[in-house]
Formats: C-alpha cells, sequence, structure tokens
C-alpha cells in the first residue's frame, strides 16, 4: 500500500486561480515522491454563505434535507475544479462526490449536522480509496459532507470539512494530515488582540484541546476526536504547505476510561469580598505553590473559590495566616480524606447524559459527591476516599453503555 497524505484545502485557499494552481502544484510533487494524495476540499470562500442566505429567503423553514442537498453543492463545485487544476498539471485526479459509488463516508442523525459512522466509513475508505492511491489516481473529495445508509445527502456540520480530512487519514492510517487553512498555523495569542502573536511549532493534543475550549478556532472539536494513535496533524496556511511550516498537533484522545488519582485530596473553601476573589485566588496559588502542593482543580463563584489540592499538613494554619490575617478573605474551611476520579476520552462530547450517568448510581448507592468539574474532555469526581472502590466500580458499571 502507498504511503498517504490527507490534505484539507479551505475555502479562502481556494479563493482564486493563482492558489489553486499553487495547491496543485504541491500535490504534484508529492506525487513525484511516491506519496499518495487524498485531497479534501471545502466550498470555495463565500459560497457556502450565499447558497443559505438565498434558501432562507425563498423559505423562512426549509426542509434540512433539502436543505443539505443544496449546501452540498459548494463542495461539489470545488471538487471538479480542483480536480480540473491537478489534470492541467499533469496529475491523474478524479473527483469523488456523494452520488459517486466510491464515497466513503457514511453518516446518520441530523441531516445538518450528522454523525460519520466510522467503521462503516473505514471499511469503504480502505475498499475504495486505497485502490486508487495504489494505482496512482489522485482522489479529490468534497468536505463537510456524508451519506446516509439508504443514499441521502447529509453535511457534517460546524468544520465538517476538517472533520472529513481527519475521519478519512484515521481510515486510512495517512502518515499526516494537513489542514490548510488562511492562518499560518495556530498562534499563540489573537492576532487581532495581541499584536505579537506568533505561530506555536508543536501541541499536545489536550492543549489544543484547551485553547478550543477557550474560543480559540484551531479546528472543531468533532474532528479532533477522530484523531487516533500514530496520526500526525498540522495546521497551515498555503505558503507553510509548501515549505513545511505550520503547527503540529501531537498526541490523542483515548478511549472512554475510568481512572483514579492515589493522591490524598482536600477541598479548600475560601469566602471573601467577591472584590477581593481575584486577589484571595492568587494568594492560595502563591502559598501552595511555596510548600509544593499541587492544584488538581478549581471553582469559583462570586463570593467564594474553592480548590481541591493535595493535602499537606498544616496547610490550614498556613492559610488562614495568610488570607485571613491580612483581611483578604472571611473565612477558609479544609475538607480532607477525598479522592479524585477522573473520567476521559473522545466519547464525552458526542454521548448525552454522561454526567448523568455517573452521579445517578452514586447517589443511589448513598456515595456522597464533593465536587464534579468538567474540564476539557474529563469529568473529575471528588468522593471520600474510603468510597473510592466502589464508586469507581459504579461510575465504570454505568459507562459500560457509552462504550458499547
Amino acid at each position: 500500500m502507498v504511503r498517504s497524505v490527507v490534505v484539507k484545502l479551505g475555502g479562502s485557499v481556494l479563493r482564486d486561480v493563482e492558489a489553486i494552481g499553487e495547491a496543485a502544484g504541491w500535490v504534484k510533487r508529492m506525487a513525484e515522491k511516491g506519496v499518495g494524495v487524498v485531497v479534501v476540499v471545502s466550498a470555495m470562500k463565500g459560497v457556502t454563505d450565499e447558497l443559505q442566505k438565498t434558501a432562507r429567503n425563498l423559505s423562512s423553514n426549509p426542509d434540512p434535507e433539502l436543505m443539505a442537498e443544496i449546501l452540498s453543492m459548494g463542495e461539489r463545485t470545488s471538487a471538479r475544479l480542483f480536480a480540473l487544476a491537478l489534470r492541467e498539471h499533469g496529475v491523474n485526479a478524479m473527483f469523488i462526490e456523494p452520488a459517486s459509488r466510491l464515497w466513503p463516508i457514511i453518516a446518520e442523525g441530523d441531516p445538518l449536522n450528522a454523525e460519520p459512522i466510522y467503521e462503516e466509513t473505514r471499511r469503504r475508505a480502505v475498499e475504495s480509496i486505497i485502490p486508487l492511491l495504489d494505482a496512482n489516481v489522485t482522489p479529490v473529495i468534497c468536505g463537510f459532507l456524508g451519506v446516509t445508509r439508504d443514499g441521502k445527502v447529509v453535511t457534517l456540520g460546524r468544520g465538517g470539512s476538517d472533520t472529513t480530512a481527519v475521519l478519512l487519514g484515521s481510515c486510512l492510517g495517512s502518515e499526516e494530515i494537513v489542514l490548510v487553512k488562511d492562518v499560518p498555523g495556530v498562534m499563540s495569542g489573537d492576532p487581532d488582540q495581541v499584536g505579537d502573536a506568533e505561530v506555536i511549532d508543536v501541541l499536545d493534543f489536550r492543549e489544543a484541546q484547551a485553547l478550543i475550549k477557550g474560543g480559540a478556532k484551531i479546528i472543531h472539536t468533532k474532528a479532533l476526536k477522530y484523531l487516533g494513535k500514530g496520526l500526525k496533524l498540522r495546521i497551515a496556511s498555503l505558503k507553510e504547505l509548501v515549505t513545511g511550516g505550520g503547527t503540529v498537533i501531537e498526541g490523542y484522545e483515548r478511549e472512554l476510561e475510568v481512572s483514579v488519582d492515589s493522591t490524598r485530596v482536600g477541598m479548600i473553601t475560601v469566602v471573601g469580598d467577591g472584590a477581593k476573589m481575584t486577589e484571595i485566588l492568587n494568594v492560595i496559588t502563591e502559598r501552595l505553590s511555596e510548600h509544593g502542593v499541587r492544584i488538581l482543580a478549581s471553582a469559583s463563584e462570586e463570593n467564594s473559590v474553592i480548590l481541591y489540592v493535595e493535602e499537606a499538613e498544616g496547610l490550614a494554619r498556613k492559610l488562614h495566616a495568610t488570607l485571613i490575617g491580612n483581611g483578604a478573605g472571611k473565612a477558609i474551611s479544609i475538607y480532607g480524606g477525598l479522592s479524585m476520579i477522573t473520567v476521559s476520552g473522545r466519547m464525552l462530547e458526542t454521548s448525552p447524559g454522561v454526567i448523568y450517568r455517573i452521579v445517578r448510581p452514586l447517589a443511589e448507592a448513598g456515595i456522597n459527591v464533593y465536587g464534579l468539574l468538567t474540564i476539557s474532555s474529563s469529568i473529575k469526581v471528588f468522593v471520600s476516599k474510603a468510597e473510592t472502590e466502589r464508586a469507581s466500580k459504579l461510575i465504570k458499571g454505568a459507562l459500560e453503555e457509552v462504550r458499547a
């Protein structure tokens, strides 16, 4: 089987003839090196918005299935145009759209935000795409789109073309997935807000996930969940695509798992003037750092802050002297003897009711929950140290249905 790379070309990249030609030239050079390139294309810039606007002007409540068909025309046009550009560069290219017998992406659910069916998509991708690569044919595949088992066109929702690219890269076991956008990579800050923002060369999967949760428009989490072991994801502009630059995202989200931290946990609660909560939090973190105490999680309200930390001898006395003694806080309490159970994995965001599944069996068993926080793609549950083993078994049992 030939080595493969999946490259997604965003709408802004396909903005004009010159940019399309430059991208086609890169594909040709990769093909000449013996690398099979799977091209995923978005609609040209502004096309999807225009299609949606026109449809909404014609109907205040368009049928979702028909709307998916209408929106699909942007990617279908892009696939044909880029295949044409590749052929002009001497590349044996074939466009693949939902109506094609070689179409690989099978999905189900909301016609405008469907979920890919991974195993069926993988089977079809292996059967249809790999033989093309082995025959030196470059497939140009419509991003953003899927087809139901009964042949209806659906869209994959926001960031759908990124989802298509990462999904295909996973199914094909590609060496690299490159998402070509109108930015040189993931920036250290929003260039519109930070004047000296720089491109980050490498990001850990969880770092990228945290930035996305915070509003950074890197890649949609729906796409990121298909990034598996051994896959390399690069985000770059057309210029970086040619030079090999951009940002590489390393690591991947594991399947749903339940783990128990061996650390004895203390829950610190501080109440005080809401106007001073930032000061209080700063003082606490400074003191904990001075004493080498690790913060596991935190939560805050207008007049209080809660931190879950490693238990340490004399911690209450030291924090009280600092916070209450100088008037920063009104009162402090520390509840010890807790443990932390973490539920994490790529299925959390696409499995409704996970939190309910976690807390229900604990409540039924009379196990008190001293804290429950969702952080990135994980859920942290704090229970009594004495109840740790029983609680973790109950949670694992409750989540078996999600894994299935």
